[in-house]
Order: C-alpha cells, then sequence, then structure tokens
C-alpha cells in the first residue's frame, strides 16, 4: 500500500500522557508537574490534552482546578476524562459523571465498554444496559454543551468476540451525539495488517473513527498508522510512549512519521524543530531518563558507530540517515569506538571544531584511539574525553593544573578522606585534603579545595550522574572497571571516561577529566 498522501480536512493530534502516560510504573505526576507538561504540549501544538479523570482521584481533580485559574493554552483544547454513567443509574445523577462536568472543559472523553464479556463479566451487567448507561451519558454531556468523545474500550478483542455488538456500541454513541469514537486496542495485542479490516467495518457506521493503542507488541506506531491509512482522523497516543505495561503508542515518533513521511502539517515547522527538546523536557519533569535509541528524538537516533557509514557520510549524510535531524532539532552524532574509521575521527574532529583534514594526523589519532578502546575506553558518550584527547594530541592540550599525588582513605564509617598533591598556573604544588560520602566523593571535595581559590567558577560545576561498567566479567573482582561521569555548568554538561583496575582509580582519572575540560575548554558564563 502506497502511502497516503492527502491528510484529512480535520485531524486531531490528542495526547493522553496526563492521563493514561501517567499509568505507568514508576511514574507520578504533580499538579505542578502535569501543569507544565501541558504547557510543553501546547508549545508542541497537539489539538487535544486529556488532563486526566476528575472526581476519581484528588490529584486529578486538583488539576482541573488549577487549570481553570491559571492554564492558558493557545493551540490545544484541554480534555477531561471519565466513563459513562454507572449501572441503573441516570447520568443526570452520577455524581462521577457531574464532576466531568464541574471540570470545565470544552471537551469530554468517555470510556465504553464495547467488549461483550467486559459488559457481562466486569460491569456484571446486560449488554442492553451498557447500551443504556453510553447513550445516557453522551445524551447528558451533550445537553451540558460539551463536546464528547467516547473511547470504545477493548473493541478489538471485543470486535473478533462479538462484531455486532461492538458495532452496537459505536452505533449507539453516533447516534447519541458523540463526535468522534476511539477505537482501542487496550490490551495491545493487534498487528498491523490486522487493522484495515476491523477500521473499514467500523467506518461504515459513519462517524468519526479515532485510535488508541497500546504497545505489548511492539507495534503501537504501526497499528496507529495502519488505522490511518484505514481512514481513522484521530489518534491518541503519550510523548515519549508513556504508559502502563509497555507504554502507548509514542506521539513523537507518530509526529514524525506523518509529518515527515506523509508530509501532514500537524504542528508548525518551528513546534517540529522543538521536537526533541519538547521531549526531553517532558522526560525531566516526569523524572524519566531520555529513550537514547527513540526515533527522531533520541540521542542515538542520527548516530554513527561503522567507518564504512562515516565514509558514506563525508560525501552526503542522508547516504545512512532516512531524514534530516535539524528537522526535530537533534543531531546527527559521530561515535568514536574501536569500529572507527578515520572518518569517523575527521567527522567528530570537525563537529568538536578540529581540523584533521591531514590524512597523517587523522591516521595517527585514529590508531591512539583504537588503541585505549582496547584497554577499556569507550568515546562514544564521552565526548569531553575525546575533546581532550584530540587537544592533546594535536598540541593544544594547556593543563591550567596538574595533579601530582593522590591517596584515598576510607574505613568502616560512613565518610572517606582524599589527599592530593596539585599544582595551579604552574606553581609549587600543595597538599589538599577533603572528606566525603564515600572515596570518590572525597576526591570531588578534595579537587574542589585545590581548585576554587585560582578557578572560582568550579564551584557551579555538578557532578550530575555517574557509572561503573565492569569490563571482562569473568575475571571477577580483578576486572578492569570503565567508569563515566556527567558534570554540568551554566545549563551546559560534558561527560568524560576513566579506566582502570579498580573503580577508585576509573573514578579519579574521569574526575580529573571532568574538572581539567570545564576549566580548559569550557568557558563558563561570567569568567
Amino acid at each position: 500500500m502506497s502511502p497516503v498522501n492527502v491528510a484529512p480536512e480535520n485531524f486531531h493530534v490528542f495526547d493522553t500522557t496526563l492521563r493514561d502516560g501517567a499509568q505507568q510504573e514508576g511514574l507520578r505526576l504533580s499538579v505542578n508537574d502535569k501543569l507544565r507538561i501541558a504547557s510543553l504540549l501546547d508549545e508542541l501544538g497537539v489539538t487535544f490534552i486529556e488532563g486526566g479523570w476528575p472526581g476519581a482521584n484528588p490529584n486529578d481533580t486538583a488539576f482541573f482546578a488549577e487549570a481553570a485559574r491559571s492554564l492558558t493554552l493557545k493551540h490545544a483544547t484541554l480534555v477531561a476524562f471519565g466513563m459513562t454513567t454507572r449501572v441503573g443509574m441516570k447520568a443526570s445523577e452520577d455524581p462521577l459523571v457531574q464532576a466531568l462536568v464541574d471540570a470545565q472543559t470544552p471537551v469530554i472523553c468517555i470510556v465504553a465498554k464495547s467488549h461483550d464479556r467486559h459488559v457481562t463479566d466486569a460491569l456484571r451487567t446486560t449488554l442492553d444496559e451498557n447500551l443504556r448507561m453510553v447513550r445516557d451519558t453522551v445524551t447528558y454531556l451533550k445537553g451540558q454543551g460539551k463536546r464528547v468523545f467516547v473511547d470504545a474500550e477493548h473493541f478489538f478483542d471485543g470486535y473478533r468476540s462479538n462484531p455486532a455488538y461492538a458495532l452496537d456500541v459505536i452505533r449507539t454513541a453516533a447516534e447519541a451525539g458523540a463526535e468522534v469514537v476511539i477505537l482501542c486496542d487496550t490490551n495491545g495485542g493487534m498487528l498491523p495488517s490486522w487493522m484495515g479490516e476491523v477500521v473499514s467495518a467500523a467506518s461504515a457506521i459513519g462517524v468519526d473513527l479515532g485510535i488508541h493503542c497500546h504497545n505489548d507488541t511492539g507495534c503501537a506506531v504501526a497499528n496507529t498508522i495502519a488505522a490511518v491509512e484505514a481512514g481513522v482522523m484521530h489518534i491518541q497516543g503519550t510523548i515519549n510512549g508513556y504508559g502502563e505495561r509497555t507504554g502507548n503508542a509514542d506521539l513523537v515518533t507518530l509526529i514524525g512519521n506523518l509529518q515527515i513521511k506523509f508530509g501532514w502539517p500537524l504542528v508548525s515547522p518551528q513546534a517540529l524543530r522543538d521536537l526533541t527538546r519538547i521531549s526531553h523536557a517532558i522526560a525531566e519533569i516526569a523524572n524519566q531518563a531520555p529513550q537514547m535509541r527513540q526515533p527522531y528524538t533520541g540521542t542515538s537516533a542520527f548516530a554513527h558507530k561503522a567507518g564504512l557509514h562515516a565514509s558514506a557520510i563525508k560525501v552526503d549524510e542522508m547516504l545512512y540517515q532516512h531524514a534530516d535531524p535539524t528537522v526535530v532539532g537533534n543531531n546527527m552524532r559521530m561515535l568514536i569506538s574501536d569500529m572507527a574509521g578515520r572518518a569517523n575521527i575527521q567527522i567528530k574532529g570537525e563537529q568538536l571544531g578540529h581540523d584533521l583534514s591531514d590524512r597523517e594526523t587523522a591516521a595517527r589519532v585514529t590508531d591512539r584511539i583504537k588503541d585505549r578502546e582496547a584497554l577499556g575506553y569507550s568515546y562514544e558518550a564521552a565526548d569531553a574525553s575525546f575533546d581532550l584527547l584530540l587537544r592533546d594530541e594535536l598540541g593544544q592540550l594547556v593543563r591550567p593544573f596538574t595533579v601530582e599525588q593522590w591517596r584515598v582513605f576510607t574505613d568502616q564509617t560512613d565518610l572517606s578522606e582524599a589527599i592530593l598533591r596539585v599544582s595551579t598556573h604552574g606553581e609549587p604544588s600543595k597538599l589538599y585534603a577533603g572528606d566525603g560520602n564515600g572515596p570518590v566523593n572525597a576526591l570531588d571535595m578534595a579537587l574542589r579545595t585545590a581548585l576554587e581559590p585560582a578557578f572560582g567558577y568550579v564551584a557551579g560545576f555538578e557532578l550530575t550522574d555517574y557509572r561503573v561498567r565492569i569490563l571482562d566479567t569473568g575475571h571477577g573482582t580483578d576486572a578492569i572497571v570503565r567508569v563515566l561521569i556527567d558534570t554540568r555548568v551554566d545549563g551546559r554538561s560534558w561527560t568524560t571516561v576513566g579506566v582502570g583496575s579498580n573503580v577508585i582509580e576509573a573514578s579519579y582519572e574521569a574526575l580529573v577529566d571532568a574538572y581539567l575540560y570545564g576549566i580548559a575548554v569550557l568557558k563558563p558564563v561570567g569568567v
């Protein structure tokens, strides 16, 4: 099937990060977190933002109350989520339905059972009563002046079990005035080739359709696109694919695919260029590590390691890339490893501002990199250490300080002590000491004590991450250790690497490189 070339006249990008995404294990969003994420989603330009389930939990109720007071959206429309009225109740008398009205959103999305077994076994009611609940709730909310969307929960499984009843649920919602009915792959069990037939059957009813996919088969994005190709005009998903179990369809990838591959103008070109920044900013608010291998916005999405790739990229970057990374605010990265060839080193050097056009120089640096990789060093994620190595090889590295000796003492207490002999600006060396929570923290404190008098901005250096990898694990405690340290100052961050026969030695090397790079290469703001 050829790609869909013409976008529907009315197409919805419906984000449910604040509701369905928040159901992810280990993810907890405060009211303030939700407000900040909603602003970023609005900046991206999604059509609808589902804020949560008012009345079902205090946090969501508080969010809608605060949103009504302080949240100003320029592009998106806020949506409250809830369910149909309960068995045997009138919607007008159900306090949970009233809570949806009280949320003061112009759009309400309600979930309705569309799988016959869920009606009889979970709701413990009749199929006719379930249809009445759908009809009554949609009719009541429409009477309150609300636009109503209906999530047909478990629709695909329901269609397989009892297609006539699953379609009856859609028909009932449409006749009651639902603006869009969303077909939900709630269990995430569908495959792309199965989508078209089911979506086509639902399309015959005549109501606008949406799609809501979970990722349990790893196909949430592909299933969503298959549904779009079959005619849905409303896609639901979460930023970065957050969600219960294996997550929801990733709106970041969906926006990238539909806008770049289909050519549909879902968001503005500037918003598309902000896709990487917004994806990572929401990850930061949600306290989730950005996904390195995430399509379009991951740090590895346009990263190249093989020397064969680099040789081609020197001719034309697009020979090994499916899209221009700058369109989504990302960058092409050249990885440096024992697989790297001279072309890798030259491209990476150019990205860091170094001229490696001389073949002999590039070959010499390449050989040095490969020798160090053989010892356990890895420069793929340690650009700062690679930059220092290049400067050293090119005779451009000025060392503003040197550490002549270092020792660390630790015992059964929580505190460790480090003693360093350090020289700054070529002056005679002096002894400095530092205490810390463990040997690495003690080394850090001793280095700060030594360097802050000469380089006051070092006080702003912040160690943000520390990672240890044991190499040659078959050697057990005698194995070589690699340490990566992330450091940040003035909003800029860098990564350094150290390798040693023990974790303290490796940590010391990475830590010294971190300070050396921050002082000798970066020029902190105001200095």
